[in-house]
Formats: C-alpha cells, structure tokens, sequence
C-alpha cells in the first residue's frame, strides 16, 4: 500500500506542477532541475534556500560570462567566450573557499539553466527564471512532507 500511495502523490504532484508550468509557460525542465535540488542538496528548507541562492548566482555567472565573453570577442574573436568562461569558472576556486557559496554543483545547475534557457540579457528575463526554480523547490518540499506523512500514517496503521 506505500508503494501505491507514494506512486499516487509522486504522480498527483508532478501533473500539478507540469499544469503550473505550462499555464505559467514556464519552461518545466527548470522547475524540475529545482525539484532534483531539493533532494540532492539536503530536503530542508535552510539548505534549499543555500543551494536556491547559488542556483541563482550561477545564472548570474552565465549572464557574466555571456557579457565579457561578447566583451572579450572585441580583442580576441572567437576566444572571447572561452577566456570569459576560464575566468569566471576558475573563479569558482576561492568563491567557494565561502562556506555559504562552497556548493559548486549548484552554481553549474545555474550556468546550465542560463545556458539552456538563452535568456535575454535582461533583468526581468533573469529575474522570471527565478520564479520556477522557486517552484521547483517548493514543489519538492511539499511533495516530500506529503510523502513522509503518507509513510508515518502506514508505519502507524
């Protein structure tokens, strides 16, 4: 009967959260990157809101690369995106030497979001990339204590 029931809820909350992201024409696999998170980098509230912000700041390092990476090509063409990429990539090295900012991963699961999505280089366009990332989090949370309640009640019963 777990089985059964953590099938139902696993179903129920990815066909909600599919419907959200498709009336919200959020693009899902964003949502769903957040989702993983959740479970990889701790299933609490405090170290989703740390991986959340380095997911954030990795968009922010694409946008960055994307930039000087335009800026660079001025001077060296077509090297300019691989120099720009080198400099911000290697700067991960002493910005994660920051316990707060030391989940490397996360700030890759942003360059892939960035990279993946082609944003706009525009801070709206950035800033709704957040909202389903947020999503993906709570989506995942909810879903989890959802579960974890379903599991208790079946041990109890």
């Amino acid at each position: 009967m777990k089985t059964f029931s953590t099938g139902i809820l696993l179903g129920l909350f990815g066909a909600v959260a599919v419907s959200v992201s498709f009336a919200a024409q959020w693009p899902t696999w964003v949502m769903f990157v957040a989702w993983v998170s959740f479970y990889i980098f701790g299933k609490t509230i405090i170290t989703s809101l740390k991986a959340f912000l380095q997911i954030a700041l990795g968009i922010i390092m694409g946008l960055s690369i994307q930039l000087t990476g335009m800026f660079l090509s001025n001077y060296f063409g077509g090297l300019g995106l691989p120099v720009a990429v080198f400099l911000f990539i290697g700067s991960l090295a002493y910005i994660s030497k920051i316990k707060l900012l030391s989940n490397i991963p996360a700030w890759f699961l942003g360059l892939i979001i960035f990279f993946g999505v082609h944003p706009e280089p525009e801070i709206i366009t950035l800033v709704s990339l957040f909202i389903p990332i947020a999503a993906g989090f709570v989506f995942a949370f909810l879903n989890d204590k959802a579960m974890a309640r379903v599991s208790l009640r079946t041990m109890q019963s």
